[in-house]
């Protein structure tokens, strides 16, 4: 085997191509060679991301608290210490760590998927004459209605149940099924979708709470005229009990952060409305009680289930696919939540975060070079142009305000050689910048300013020089001295 391996790496090191077949190879894809050669993907540093997606990873893996689902027998086997998260970007960058090949059910995560399908086919209106779209206030599982004898949402129960009346109407159960089944296979890019035939049966078996909410929406004249109320619970137990990994289950959530088309394979799967409709749902109602809390902290479209699973959202960047089974008290896999909270905390993805200003968050859409070259320029133009607002507003946003641009000129040079007094007193009281730095030419901001007959401002940059170099040796001493009375006490 070790020959045959040595064998076929030698040929392929020793393999040649001319431009025709050069050209054969690239021809199909010119536009994906380009992007990668240009860096011109959504997150041009994926390697650099990653790191710090492995470091989110790590320290949910940490967290050992929740329970496990345990009403629905098949549930309650797998182990707590299950723990996967994949992501995959809407141009196709792929990224998973921890149990990501693991089929799992999709339990509630499911339910903004057949709605999508069910808007897709159907459109807005005719869905929303049967199903509200406001949070209801109350748990996902109770037997109410609004006031107009409606569900609340497609993300309650009651509401799902009556969105799986809805899908593909006059077809026979298998029918609908398949119909669902392999709509999903295209918004995974043809990746696992599975379906767990033993959950589905448990589901049914302890379902008697779903068959009350059934019973009281067949009441109540939710369904359409030509539904039939067991078929919509069968298909409502059955997409439940449909299975994905990780992997997969990242590919349908970039689909839906793609506007409807999978990155994967580049089709149109769904409707920019039924993405839009379904987007907003999640924000609001896809998180159980927790939804509040999590739009406010995390900000992001997301819908977690009792597997664990929680299909999180980063709308024209990426899908994410969390997986660990332990459960909160609302129903919601802690892990998950917690890696979202800090993803968020780190980037700024947050519906509402600035991106111009959001300078104590990382964005990953901009490569480091990009961000820091923006960065100088920006610093030093306000500099040159004495404006001391913009010099606050930068320092506020945490900027280095001692960064330099390729001659190694810093803001404190500009302002002297321009005589901006303002911009310097700024510069050396409210940032203490160090006055020492040179440029390539080995000129600091006070030969500038002498240079260029700034008096003021170089009388002051001399003071500072002096008060700078003392409160330098004054903290050289008390390090020392520190150092010293360590030696003594270890003595």
């Amino acid at each position: 085997m070790d020959m045959l391996h040595e064998n076929v790496q030698d040929s392929i090191l020793g393999a040649t191509m001319d431009l025709e077949v050069f050209q054969k190879c690239v021809q199909s894809n010119i536009v994906l060679l380009t992007q990668v050669v240009c860096k011109k993907f959504v997150i041009p540093d994926f390697e650099q991301f990653t790191l710090h997606i492995n470091r989110l990873y790590e320290n949910a893996h940490a967290i050992k608290e929740g329970e496990v689902a345990n009403y629905i027998p098949q549930l309650a086997k797998v182990s707590p210490d299950k723990w996967g998260v994949s992501l995959c970007t809407v141009d196709g960058q792929r990224y998973s760590v921890g149990d990501t090949n693991i089929p799992l059910c999709l339990q509630s995560c499911v339910k903004p998927l057949k709605y999508a399908i069910a808007v897709n086919d159907l459109g807005t209106n005719y869905i929303h004459q049967h199903v509200d779209k406001e949070p209801s206030g109350h748990r996902f599982n109770k037997l109410s209605l609004n006031q107009q004898g409606k569900p609340h949402n497609p993300m309650v129960n009651a509401g799902a149940i009556v969105v799986s009346s809805l899908i593909k109407q006059g077809a026979n159960k298998a029918e609908k099924f398949d119909y669902v089944m392999q709509f999903l296979k295209r918004m995974s890019g043809n990746e696992y979708i599975g379906f767990n035939n033993s959950t589905f049966q448990s589901e049914k078996e302890t379902g008697d709470r779903n068959y009350a909410i059934g019973y009281y929406l067949k009441e109540k004249k939710c369904f359409p005229s030509s539904a039939d109320m067991g078929v919509a619970l069968d298909l409502y137990f059955q997409l439940c009990s449909i299975e994905v990994t990780c992997d997969s289950g990242s590919v349908i959530a970039a689909t839906l952060a793609n506007g409807g088309i999978c990155p994967i394979t580049g089709e149109r799967v769904l409707s920019a409305e039924a993405v839009r409709n379904t987007l907003s749902l999640m924000h609001s109602c896809g998180m159980y009680d927790l939804s509040g809390q999590f739009a406010f902290h995390v900000g992001l479209p997301a819908k977690s289930g009792v597997s664990g699973a929680i299909l999180l959202v980063v709308p024209n960047i990426m899908g994410v696919f969390c997986w660990s089974p332990p459960l909160d008290k609302i129903g919601n896999s802690v892990r998950g939540i917690h890696f979202c909270q800090e993803l968020v905390s780190v980037f700024n993805f947050h519906n509402y975060d600035n991106l111009r200003h959001c300078a104590r968050k990382l964005d990953p859409r901009k490569e480091r070079s990009e961000v820091q070259h923006k960065t100088v320029v920006n610093l030093l133009f306000a500099a040159y142009s004495g404006d001391v607002s913009a010099m606050r507003r930068f320092a506020l946003s945490a900027m280095d305000m001692e960064q330099k641009d390729y001659d190694s000129r810093t803001a404190l040079h500009v302002a002297a050689a321009e005589g901006h007094l303002e911009v310097v007193k700024f510069l050396i009281k409210g940032c203490r910048v160090n006055p020492f730095m040179e440029d390539r030419w080995g000129n600091t901001a006070l030969q500038d300013a002498i240079r260029f007959e700034q008096h003021d401002v170089a009388n002051l940059l001399m003071e500072y020089q002096e008060s700078y170099a003392s409160s330098l040796k004054s903290t050289e001493s008390e390090r020392r001295q520190m150092s010293l009375e360590n030696l003594e006490s270890m003595v």
